[in-house]
């Protein structure tokens, strides 16, 4: 799991920061969105949510990521429930096979944490420069 948020961050092109004076100091942070609890939205949410935009499947996203199709399936379950409304549509197999497609829902979450993201980037990008010297 921790490739597939690691290329999604890569993929999202951070701006990199000024030149560093201390390249050992650097300010992180990760960040997921909670229901009672219970995560919502993360990293790997959103790129199994992006993969299924991508792939038109569930199991070809699950399998694209390394993850059994129940998992993923779970996973969407659980987004569903917080949501209060699904966030793909599902289709069943058949002569031409089953698929996946996110509805408004699904594509305004991935909307949603990537600018959550990008502000906390841009938040941590600052704090680091505050620390050089």
């Amino acid at each position: 799991m921790f490739y597939c948020i690691y290329r999604y961050m890569k993929k999202r092109n951070h701006k990199k920061t000024q030149k560093e004076k201390h390249p050992g100091l650097r300010c992180k942070g990760r960040i997921w969105i909670e229901s009672g609890g219970n995560t919502f939205l993360g990293f790997g949410r959103v790129v199994l949510l992006e993969r299924i935009q991508k792939y038109g499947s569930i199991s070809k996203a699950a399998l694209s990521m390394e993850m059994s199709y129940k998992h993923a399936w779970d996973l969407i379950d659980s987004m569903k429930r917080q949501a209060g409304e699904p966030l793909i549509t599902p289709w069943k197999g058949g002569k031409g096979g089953g698929g996946a497609k996110l509805t408004d829902a699904g594509e305004k979450a991935i909307e949603l944490f990537g600018n959550l993201h990008d502000r906390l980037t841009d938040f941590l990008e600052h704090e680091t420069r505050n620390l050089m010297i």
